[in-house]
């Protein structure tokens, strides 16, 4: 049975913690289920009516991340967690992104409950996942290059990654995914990861993705949490 080590990550931020969650049935429909759809416009509202009018950077959700990025040695302005980069966009009047009705589905729910959330193909996994430091050899191959960028983009010595072995599956933490990896309306098996630094709760974000996967999309889930008391699980 696979594991998920978060061993080296936690020695470092110890209020780490992550959800785990397999998911498996019909696959990432190319659009959005009426649930989902309603789920994702109470998402963008309530994060409108709870934070228009603030800094990022008192957002609680928000603050915690870039305190973990300074931690590794991130102050650029172009590496923000994922979840800042949604609370962000929506912020500035723009919706959540159109991707498939599962990315869209853990989006929302990263941004209601201001986590951070990203999804894998678990047939491209080959075998224990970790969040830990970058390591020689490591690779990454971009799933949105920037322009004029290389998508061969091996992570950074100190840098905290989500990986598979060698193969970094996101890097700095939850800033940007792997190619290999990436979810599809052929992906029939996911592993799901939602990550908090401090603030938030993974278990009320994962029951919200357990509930909308099973009544919206007919998959079946299940859940283990990696924190400080427990850093190795198998899911």
């Amino acid at each position: 049975m696979p594991r998920l080590d978060a061993t080296e990550a936690l020695a470092a931020f110890p209020d780490f913690r992550v959800a785990a969650m397999v998911i498996e049935g019909a696959g990432a429909p190319d659009s959005r289920a009426p649930a989902i759809e309603a789920y994702v416009a109470a998402a963008e509202q309530n994060c409108r009516a709870r934070w228009s009018g603030m800094e990022l950077s008192a957002i609680p959700g928000v603050a915690a991340w870039r305190r973990a990025y300074k931690g590794f040695g991130i102050k650029s302005t172009s590496y923000r967690s994922s979840v800042e980069r949604l609370v962000k966009r929506v912020l500035a009047g723009g919706d959540l992104p159109r991707v498939n009705g599962f990315v869209d589905l853990y989006n929302a729910v990263s941004l209601e409950h201001v986590v951070c959330a990203g999804a894998d193909d678990l047939d491209a996994v080959t075998g224990d996942l970790a969040f830990r430091f970058a390591r020689e050899g490591d690779t990454f191959i971009d799933m949105a290059p920037a322009d004029g960028m290389p998508p061969e983009q091996p992570p950074k010595p100190g840098e905290v990654v989500y990986a598979d072995g060698s193969t970094v599956l996101c890097r700095r933490w939850n800033w940007r995914q792997d190619a290999r990896s990436i979810v599809t309306p052929r992906t029939r098996r996911i592993v799901l990861t939602i990550q908090s630094n401090g603030v938030g709760s993974v278990e009320d974000a994962a029951r919200d993705v357990e509930r909308l996967a099973r009544e919206a999309l007919g998959m079946q889930s299940r859940v283990v949490i990696a924190e400080k008391e427990r850093p190795v699980v198998e899911f």
